[in-house]
């Protein structure tokens, strides 16, 4: 089977065959249909986000399942499937906190154990996923059968962007209607946070970007206001479209200390930061003792949007289904594997929203693809 795999830190993906371990006793085995790329993947290729290679990446995926272990119950083969790339145990100390996006004993055990070798050598599963392949191999508590009826391709963006997005506006932050809500940075996870901050009733969303294009697209999937903050000044903007106050709530979603800086600038007194881009170890942000003090706002990590995959996914699937959440608009581009290296050229570049890669059933990695 063919897959994307980078051999080391700043290497481009080359198309390999490479060759999955047999399924043991607790594995899935999954044909994937579908795969968005995402920027954390990039962080990955590039270094910014510490990793292990060589590895197949991509956690942002859908499928089938084809084959399974034994001692699995969760699914069976023909299930439709969305992955996640960070599953619970249920039994650590996280998990029985309800905080089960921290699991560390379900992320050792996604990293860890056979997955695939590559001309007789090991592969590291990507992020846990390893989505950038006509298959994977993942352990059980990272596939999630969803409604059938839905198109994998759409189900697929559930894997991050949704439940990054749509998470962070009601599982960390809470926002309660009529809010204020700021989101910076409009890629695909930040699209999917206005999209979550319209269905929990906000009564302003200020889009930021500065691409023309993603505004645009964060218009048509709720912001009530949009900001380029290559032209205007996005903390008086943001600050304007909300009674010279500020934002209730504000998310960043780039993960660069500068954008930090402004969503937290953009909030107003008593107001809540979230911040939901994965940044690098290298960024560092800093505060006064003396603002942090005096207004009194919340700063808040987010880890995939505080999502319980197995809680979440298919309520996120249901609502692609009946269309309040538009999945569709967030894909800019519908790829083959072999273009995955020019996916994330767009994505540098800012012409997309999403990529994805979707798997056509021969193998040979060609797709009608999106202009």
């Amino acid at each position: 089977m063919r897959a994307a795999v980078v051999h080391e830190v700043g290497a481009p993906f080359v198309i390999e065959d490479i060759e999955l371990a047999p399924t043991g006793p607790h594995d899935v085995r999954v044909k994937m249909v579908a795969s968005g790329v995402c920027h954390s993947d990039l962080s990955v290729q590039k270094g910014a986000i510490p990793f292990m290679f060589p590895t197949v990446l991509g956690h942002e995926g859908a499928g089938i399942v084809v084959e399974v272990g034994e001692a699995v119950t969760r699914v069976v083969p023909g299930d439709h499937v969305v992955l996640t790339w960070m599953p619970a145990c249920r039994r650590c100390f996280w998990c029985l906190r309800g905080q089960v996006m921290l699991c560390d004993v379900g992320l050792a055990q996604s990293l860890s154990g056979a997955y695939a070798t590559v001309r007789g050598t090991p592969l590291v599963r990507g992020l846990g996923t390893a989505t950038f392949g006509e298959e994977t191999l993942v352990p059980e508590g990272e596939v999630v059968p969803v409604d059938p009826s839905v198109p994998l391709e759409l189900a697929a963006l559930v894997g991050c962007a949704l439940a990054t997005g749509v998470g962070a506006v009601w599982n960390t932050a809470h926002v309660p209607p009529a809010s204020t809500v700021a989101v910076v940075g409009c890629g695909g996870v930040g699209l999917s946070v206005i999209q979550g901050a319209r269905l929990a009733g906000a009564s302003t969303i200020v889009a930021v970007d500065r691409v023309a294009s993603k505004l645009e697209l964060a218009r048509a999937m709720g912001a009530t206001a949009i900001v380029d903050a290559s032209a205007e000044d996005a903390v008086a903007a943001v600050r304007a479209h909300t009674g010279g106050r500020g934002a209730d709530f504000g998310f960043e979603v780039v993960g660069r200390s500068e954008t930090i800086r402004t969503v937290f600038a953009a909030v107003r007194r008593g107001g809540t930061a979230v911040l939901v881009g994965a940044g690098s170890p290298a960024e560092q942000v800093s505060f006064t003792a003396f603002e942090l003090f005096v207004d009194a706002k919340t700063v808040m990590g987010c880890v995939y949007g505080s999502t319980d995959a197995d809680r979440d996914f298919p309520v996120l699937v249901d609502l692609v289904r009946q269309g309040a959440i538009d999945a569709e608009g967030l894909v800019t581009r519908r790829i083959g594997l072999d273009d995955v290296n020019d996916a994330f050229r767009a994505m540098e570049a800012g012409e997309v929203a999403r990529s994805v890669i979707v798997y056509d059933n021969d193998g040979a990695g060609t797709v009608n693809k999106t202009p």
